[in-house]
Parts: structure tokens; C-alpha cells; sequence
């Protein structure tokens, strides 16, 4: 059914994180903290970081001239620490750090010294501007990123050239994101338009209605665009989006929020969830508009072989929607309709989607086709698009199963590497380059064309075969007096 996010009443059952992660209840007995004495200290060489003070944590982010974090803890510390601390004022501690470790602020300068630190901090600003360029709109930020570079430059003039090389990267980045968000509001503009009084159109040929197998007959035409809209959606997801969208006061730490309400960036998540709405809506006017039965059940087939080919290509979240927008009650109740279509089909790929076991049978198909992305020689086997509602599920369920910090008022990082591998996969997948060639048409009818409302669903519905009780009798009069202005 279409979906809803950052809403615990969405969610039914905890699911998606690792059954060892340690979740300890309020008061329960803590180990003592894994603590090294210094930068790396119980990451490369030694057990993972499962939690520390946020000082330490930051401590191990901060490179030396012999010492870069893994790549991983770079990534999850810089996933889970605006849930503490803000962007500019992490940054601004971690220069800090540097200045005071490498003796920045000295003059002359330990040129040799500077020349074996100078390549790890940029890289690790490097890596911060790729992930999370959006951190970097704040100009804080930019400023103490030239600031750090200016102040280890005179030591190296290549080190002039990189910052030249990161800013500019960081402009295209952030103008690539600005030109995204600006098509999506205008995409969601042109998508609201919902036109219930197209039910009185059902009985008037020729359809004034254009239907989408007017526009693509070709269930794997169908499928490849709807890959293109999904992976589109996709691209604009920032990883801190999944971190921002269920972020809350937690009892245990005792300071402010990192950011209010108004500025929680989780615009593009919520994108994508009102697309998957969209989408269950349009298949569903698309099987109730027609007047004709035998239209009807053509239109059940037609999507039926479209999902089936979503599922071949990887597209789940399409193959859900699809799905989800064929058991909408409007669409279900039409017994006669579904009995002169071929769903034998349409049941294997319901199995697939089961919600038995926690979703034990797409979780597996999903498994196989993360797979066959590692090993894949093109982008089109690379392809890996998941239901997304669940991802988040997942990930709410993390957030709310475990506290952000312990009861001693350390970060429960475990819980952040959880998130972290979690988001990671996801941030692999959303790379990948649509392999499939546009095609305006399509892609214009599914943003634009008009969809019903529930109610317009449920009156096209009677519409087209008549109410069995009489509940549906007192609905279909009330509907057909609002929407329509008959008795």
C-alpha cells in the first residue's frame, strides 16, 4: 500500500539490524568502553571502537603523518556525528586538532613534517566534500577547509592545486544537487494533479483520457523508464537524509539538538516516497478507468508482465509499487475483471514481495541481486534498487531499538556501524548509470498524467462493476453526489 515515512506508526515489526548488536536497556550493567590512547587506537590494529566519548571519536578521525582512519570509520563517524555535533563545528574541532598536533600555527613551518600530513588531511577533506557535500553549503565550512589548506601550502605549492581541484568539484556537486531539488519541486508540482471527474468519462467514447498503453504497449519499455525515474530519485538521496529523517532528543544526552525541525534536510527522501505513492495511484486509475472489462483485465496483464520485468532488472521498489497499487481495495474488489485476467504470474511475484518472515523472500532475492552487482561487467547487471520503504523501516527500527548514547553518556558507536553498512550499501547502489535510453513521452506521462484520488478510485470502481453490499451502495451514492454532483 502506498507509504509514508519518518512515522513509527508505518512500521509493524523490528526487523533489519544485526541480531548481535548490543542494545543495552537503561541501567543494565555497561563493560568498560574500548578507549585507545590515541589517533587509530582500536581501528586498524586492533578490535573495533563498539563506544567512546564523542572526544575520542573525534580524536580518531583526525589524521598524522602517520596516520589515515579507514575509510569506514571515516564514513560512519561523519554519517552518526551530526546526530552531536554540528558539521561546522566538527570540522572546526578536527582543524583545530591538526593546527595544534602539527604545529600549524608556528613559524617557520617543519616543512618535512607538514609534506608527510599534508596529503591525509586532504584526503580526508576530500572524501568529507565527496559523501557529504551538502554539509559544505554552509559557508562556514568552505571557510575552515581553505583555511587548513592555506595554512599548509607554503610547503608545498601542489597542495594549492588541490584545493583549486576540491572547490571546483565541490561547486559542480553542490550545483548538480541545487538543479535536483529544483526538479523534483517541479515534478511534484506537476504530478498533484488528481482529476476524480474523469469518472464520468468512463461511458463517453472515444476515451478523453489518454491511458498508458497508448503511450507504451512494451511491458520492458515500461520497465527500463520506470528504472530511469527510480535511479533519478535516487541520485539525489544524500546519505545524511537517513540519519536526519528520524533523528529526535535523546534522553541521555544532554545537549541541544544538532538541528531543528526546519532544518532537516530529508527533502529528497521524501521525494522518493511520494514517487512510490504516485506510482501505486497511477496503476491503479490505470486498471479502474477503463469502462470494459476486457480493457480492464488487459491493463492487469500488461502491468502483471511489467513487474515481473522490474524483478528481472532489479527494480524492487518499482515492482512494489506496482504491486502494491494492484491489491489497493478499488482494484481487488473488481472480481469479474480479475477473473478474465492471466495472474498466475502476478501470484509468483506476490510471493516474492511476501511480508512473511520479514520479507523473508524479497530479502533474499535482494541478496542475490546485490551479488550479482559485485561480480556484474556492466552497468546493467549492476542494477540494485530496493524497496525503499523497508530500507527505511530498517533503519527506523535501528534508530529506535538502540540509544545514541550509553547510560555513561558515551556514543553507542556499534549501533552507528550498523547504520553505516546499512546506508553504505545503499550509497553503492544509487551510483550506478541508468543504462536504458530515455524516452521523453514515457517518462513525461508518468510525472504528469492525472491520477484519482482513494475516493475517485473507489467510485471508478463501482463505476465499473457494481456494489455487492450494501455499505458499497451508501459509498457509491456518496461519492457519485460529491464527486460528480449526481443522486
Amino acid at each position: 500500500m502506498p507509504q509514508t515515512v519518518c512515522s513509527g506508526t508505518m512500521f509493524t515489526t523490528p526487523s533489519g539490524f544485526s541480531p548481535h548488536l548490543a542494545c543495552a536497556e537503561p541501567g543494565e550493567e555497561e563493560e568498560a568502553p574500548q578507549e585507545g590512547p590515541g589517533p587509530g587506537a582500536c581501528l586498524a590494529d586492533g578490535p573495533p571502537i563498539t563506544s567512546a566519548s564523542l572526544d575520542t571519536l573525534i580524536q580518531n578521525l583526525v589524521p598524522t603523518a602517520d596516520y589515515y582512519p579507514e575509510k569506514a570509520y571515516v564514513f560512519t563517524f561523519l554519517l552518526s556525528a551530526r546526530l552531536f555535533i554540528p558539521p561546522p563545528e566538527l570540522l572546526a574541532r578536527v582543524c583545530e586538532l591538526c593546527i595544534k598536533q602539527q604545529q600549524l600555527d608556528q613559524s617557520p613551518l617543519d616543512t618535512a613534517k607538514v609534506r608527510k600530513f599534508g596529503p591525509k588531511i586532504l584526503q580526508l577533506l576530500t572524501e568529507w566534500t565527496e559523501t557529504f557535500p551538502s554539509d559544505f553549503r554552509d559557508e562556514k565550512m568552505v571557510g575552515y577547509l581553505k583555511d587548513i589548506i592555506h595554512r599548509i601550502a607554503p610547503c608545498d605549492e601542489a597542495y594549492w592545486k588541490t584545493l583549486n581541484q576540491v572547490l571546483q568539484k565541490l561547486s559542480q556537486r553542490l550545483a548538480l544537487m541545487s538543479q535536483g531539488e529544483e526538479s523534483i519541486v517541479k515534478v511534484s508540482l506537476n504530478a498533484s494533479s488528481i482529476s476524480d471527474k474523469l469518472v464520468a468519462f468512463k461511458t463517453k467514447p472515444p476515451p478523453i483520457q489518454k491511458d498508458m498503453l497508448s503511450i507504451c504497449s512494451d511491458p520492458y519499455t515500461l520497465a527500463q523508464q520506470l528504472t530511469h525515474v527510480e535511479l533519478e530519485h535516487l541520485s539525489h538521496i544524500g546519505p545524511e537524509e537517513f540519519v536526519q529523517a528520524f533523528v529526535q532528543k535523546d534522553p541521555l544526552d544532554g545537549t541541544q539538538p544538532c538541528f531543528s525541525d526546519q532544518k532537516k534536510k530529508t527533502s529528497n527522501l521524501e521525494a522518493y516516497v511520494r514517487w512510490f505513492n504516485r506510482l501505486c495511484y497511477l496503476v491503479a486509475t490505470e486498471i479502474c478507468m477503463p469502462a470494459k472489462k476486457k480493457q480492464r483485465a488487459q491493463v492487469i496483464e500488461f502491468f502483471i508482465d511489467v513487474a515481473r520485468e522490474c524483478f528481472n532488472i532489479g527494480n524492487f521498489n518499482s515492482l512494489m509499487a506496482i504491486i502494491s497499487g494492484m491489491n489497493m481495495s478499488p482494484v481487488s474488489r473488481l472480481k469479474k475483471t480479475w477473473g478474465k485476467a492471466k495472474t498466475a504470474k502476478f501470484f509468483i511475484l506476490e510471493h516474492q514481495m511476501d511480508p512473511t518472515g520479514n520479507f523473508y523472500n524479497y530479502r533474499t532475492a535482494l541478496r542475490g541481486a546485490a551479488h550479482r552487482s559485485q561480480t556484474a561487467n556492466s552497468n546493467r547487471e549492476r542494477i540494485v534498487i530496493p524497496f525503499f520503504s523497508l530500507l527505511i523501516k530498517d533503519i527506523y527500527f535501528l534508530n529506535e531499538g538502540c540509544a545514541n548514547r550509553l547510560p555513561n553518556g558515551h556514543v553507542n558507536f556499534e549501533k552507528f556501524m550498523e547504520l553505516a553498512r546499512q546506508v553504505g550499501e545503499f550509497m553503492t547502489w544509487k551510483q550506478v548509470e541508468c543504462p536504458f535510453e530515455e524516452d521523453r513521452a514515457i517518462l513525461h506521462y508518468l510525472h504528469t498524467a492525472p491520477i484519482f484520488s482513494e475516493d475517485g478510485l473507489y467510485l471508478a470502481s463501482y463505476e465499473s462493476e457494481s456494489p455487492e453490499n450494501q455499505v458499497e451502495k451508501d459509498r457509491w451514492k456518496a461519492l457519485r453526489s460529491n464527486v460528480l454532483g449526481k443522486t
